[in-house]
């Protein structure tokens, strides 16, 4: 498999219009007037990050192809949102389990932890719409194709989400090194959600501060944190261990 490449003004537009599942739009940094407007707009109307790139960064993007100063990545994986996804999984009498990614950056980790969702029992990732790798076929590959099998929420504003989480219902769990509690001494059973961050900042201070409890992995020795893909799999295996037993 291979990422598709949309190249051209018109081709861009008309694949967001018809439907296409658009994981993000490149726009030329100096592109101004109508049609800078219009793609800004239509991004912003269907939910699809939008960044403005050099020329420099297009071309090499395009590999040749007249690119008109926008390209768009296809998508290999249905985007659908917390605010639509928690009253189907309700409807179903599913107990949801969802797994936030704050600031999750490596196509590797989140492939790994896409692939210990699935394994473990999650029903979703949660990702922002910016500042998150860009699903494509390398995570794909990275997740085993797990990460085809779950619903994959990406969301404008994650703070927003997380509100949408316990509105239904949710508990929202943060991960903190400070925290008192271990994932261990939490209940899992109920409606969850589990907040991990980045390697270098962890989960935001934003998020912490929303989430209803802060919760850590026990360690025998404070060399440093783990991998945040281990991490998920700890903690998505404790909860499959609350939720079985």
């Amino acid at each position: 498999m291979s990422d598709t490449i949309i190249y051209g003004r018109n081709p861009v537009i008309e694949a967001i219009n018809t439907g296409q599942k658009i994981e993000k739009v490149f726009l030329l940094a100096n592109l101004r007037g109508e049609l800078e407007v219009q793609i800004r707009n239509i991004c912003k109307d269907n939910n699809i990050p939008l960044t403005k790139v050099p020329q420099r960064r297009l071309n090499d993007m395009a590999k040749g192809n007249n690119h008109q100063g926008v390209i768009a990545y296809i998508s290999p994986v249905e985007y659908t949102d917390v605010a639509t996804l928690l009253p189907q999984l309700e409807q179903d009498g599913i107990v949801p389990l969802l797994v936030v990614l704050d600031g999750v950056t490596d196509v590797r980790n989140m492939g790994a932890i896409a692939r210990s969702a699935k394994v473990f029992g999650a029903h979703a990732l949660v990702i922002p719409g910016k500042g998150t790798a860009r699903v494509s076929e390398e995570m794909v590959k990275a997740s085993a194709g797990a990460i085809l099998h779950l619903h994959i929420c990406r969301e404008n504003s994650l703070p927003v989400a997380l509100e949408t989480m316990q509105q239904h219902g949710l508990m929202v769990y943060g991960t903190d090194l400070k925290a008192e509690k271990t994932i261990a001494e939490v209940d899992l059973k109920g409606p969850s959600a589990i907040i991990l961050g980045s390697e270098d900042l962890g989960v935001s201070s934003k998020a912490l501060q929303i989430a209803d409890e802060r919760v850590k992995i026990p360690q025998a020795d404070n060399f440093d944190s783990l991998n945040v893909s281990v991490s998920a799999g700890i903690l998505l295996y404790e909860t499959l261990l609350q939720r079985v037993l």
